[in-house]
């Protein structure tokens, strides 16, 4: 499963956000479960940020959100996303090469 959140930050904020979801995702990455995550910014307007992680299941990651370090450090920043649905199950996926 992927979790994909977004947040509309100011430009003036963007070092501090950077730096809390930097410290979000390395606490959910010590979760079990966890695949990879990515970090994005949208090129056609800066403010909207990104972040995606990767689970192996729905259930390791709600497991993970009950984490104490993860309710410390990552769920302020997750409480300051975009409200939308953000866990989305993976129907399909593959990858090219070059």
């Amino acid at each position: 499963m992927i979790v994909i959140t977004r947040y509309s930050v100011p430009e003036a904020d963007t070092e501090a956000f950077r730096t809390d979801a930097d410290a979000a995702v390395a606490v959910l990455a010590q979760r079990p479960g966890f695949r990879c995550h990515r970090i994005g910014r949208a090129a056609d307007e800066p403010t909207l940020w990104t972040v995606v992680t990767e689970w192996d299941g729905a259930g390791f990651y709600r497991r993970a959100l009950s984490d104490f370090d993860v309710k410390v450090t990552a769920v302020p920043l997750l409480s300051r996303a975009i409200d939308e649905p953000s866990a989305f199950e993976i129907l399909a996926s593959g990858e090219t090469s070059t």
